[in-house]
């Protein structure tokens, strides 16, 4: 079995049943399926596309995605899925580094493949417009690719990397399959419910949770044309008779908030992308007669790791037990499982876990130690089974729900004249969860404009990953080996001072 046959299959069953919604449109399997295989068709024909190519989908959130994901797999081929906030500079570094030379993509991002052309040369295009919409429905006599096994690579997933470069994780056919088959058995889904999909497609999290699961239980997407204003996601909910809704946790104080009909069509709310802040969490439940279940994953694991019970008990500040089929525990820096209480580091183990970083065997001998995948998250197993996470022993801020790495920034700080010294903290926000905050120290004589290092720091990152602000220093404190004191900065910033 591979994805592509399992989506094969779901469809096969529920040919008619509608698979998207979309606005006002309706698109059923029949008609996903078509243009799956004519995409398969079309990647090995005209664009040479052999199994175990890469090919990368640049969409925004769109109904082509999914016929573009299962029909990159029914070619054999890997999907690599890019974030659709990142700069092309960002862009051809994951091409290049994955050595992908074709692109999906639409209209909205041709200024960005125009610029991506100069720094990756081979790269060849392909907008999924020229399919003339999927109305048009396509071939279903192609078959999707029955020789690729589950041991196959399926997805290269991007995540940020302590290095200042994103690295790939592999996830096979397997990996996402068995994190399918948990999430199907832990959520109780089946083939009448809907997935309200406003998360980025290209997140893991979404693309397991909102993607992959309903189209392989022959579910349904409920996919949101508008974000703003908060109440046309009510509407889409309301109007196609949504039931589960993964969003992050910032959503769900909006939501909590909401005038509801009393038949609001939800069954179950999944927090994920970012800890669930107890707040939040004690308003929804006082306003709300759904379970807001508080989950946790990461890229490397497919990516759900653990869930609250559906129905309970649910634990405040707590990330649940193991989904099925897959164990979590805590560990000291020797390997060595520690006892319930003790703070160590998760690790996870399971068929879901990644086989390792794309081209990157040293890294990939870092995470993963004798089968367990080493979170960097660090936390501790209470009386119950229920884990909780507690600090992070990488330095990484998460902000929107998306992972953003200080090194990378400061990276790019180092590289606008004047600057000395440069370190990036992450400061509590409370709409986007954490944004970073720079702290600078100038070379002698020189003076920076804040405005045009932000701006220069832009032009290089995505918006998501620019400072809030920067705090400029006399120097920054460092310790007796000269190591930049990140905890002194962060007394700092939560003292009051550059934390405007």
């Amino acid at each position: 079995m591979n994805l592509a046959l399992a989506f094969a299959e779901a469809a096969r069953s529920h040919r008619q049943r509608p698979a998207i919604f979309w606005g006002e449109q309706e698109f059923s399997y029949d008609t996903l399926i078509g243009q799956a295989r004519k995409l398969s068709a079309h990647l090995a024909k005209e664009f040479g596309v052999r199994p175990g190519d890469r090919v990368a989908l640049w969409l925004k959130n769109c109904p082509e995605f999914v016929p573009a994901l299962y029909g990159i797999l029914g070619a054999g081929a890997t999907v690599v899925p890019i974030n659709n906030f990142l700069k092309p500079d960002e862009v051809a570094y994951i091409l290049r580094d994955c050595d992908a030379n074709v692109i999906i993509t639409d209209g909205t991002m041709a200024e960005g493949v125009s610029k991506l052309s100069a720094s990756v040369p081979k790269l060849r295009s392909w907008n999924v417009e020229e399919f003339g919409g999927l109305k048009n429905g396509g071939s279903t006599e192609l078959a999707p690719a029955t020789s690729v096994s589950e041991k196959e690579l399926a997805v290269i997933i991007y995540t940020s990397g302590t290095t200042g470069h994103p690295k790939g994780a592999m996830l096979s056919h397997g990996n996402l399959l068995s994190n399918v088959e948990s999430c199907r058995q832990v959520l109780q889904a089946v083939d009448v419910d809907r997935f309200v999909v406003l998360l980025p497609m290209f997140h893991s999290f979404m693309m397991t949770v909102g993607v992959l699961l309903p189209t392989i239980v022959g579910g349904s997407l409920v996919l949101v044309k508008s974000l703003h204003p908060p109440k046309n996601i009510l509407q889409d909910i309301i109007q196609h008779r949504a039931t589960i809704l993964p969003a992050i946790p910032q959503f769900f104080r909006t939501l909590a908030n909401a005038q509801v009909p009393k038949d609001f069509p939800l069954r179950l709310c999944i927090s994920g992308g970012a800890p669930l802040p107890g707040e939040i969490l004690r308003e929804f439940n006082e306003k709300m007669p759904i379970p807001l279940i508080e989950g946790y994953g990461l890229s490397e694991a497919s990516p759900v790791v653990s869930l609250n019970p559906i129905k309970g008990p649910w634990k405040a500040g707590s990330i649940g037990l193991p989904i099925p089929d897959v164990e979590v525990s805590v560990q000291d820096d020797d390997g060595r499982v520690l006892p319930q209480g003790e703070t160590g580091e998760i690790c996870v183990r399971g068929g879901n876990v990644m086989q390792g970083y794309w081209n990157r065997p040293d890294e990939t001998a870092q995470a993963l130690r004798d089968g367990w995948l080493l979170t960097g998250d660090i936390g501790h197993k209470d009386e119950d089974g229920y884990f909780y996470i507690t600090d992070r022993k990488k330095d990484m801020l998460l902000v929107n729900g998306i992972n953003v790495y200080p090194r990378e920034i400061e990276e790019i700080i180092y590289q606008f004249p004047g600057i000395k010294e440069a370190a990036v903290i992450g400061v509590p926000d409370p709409r986007r969860g954490e944004q970073p905050l720079a702290f600078v120290s100038l070379a002698e004589g020189k003076q920076v404009e804040e405005k045009a290092l932000l701006q220069f720091v832009r032009e290089k990152l995505a918006d998501y990953k620019v400072p809030k602000r920067v705090v400029v220093m006399a120097a920054l404190p460092r310790n007796a080996t000269g190591k930049i004191l990140k905890t002194a900065l962060r007394q700092q910033a939560s003292g009051g001072q550059g934390n405007g």
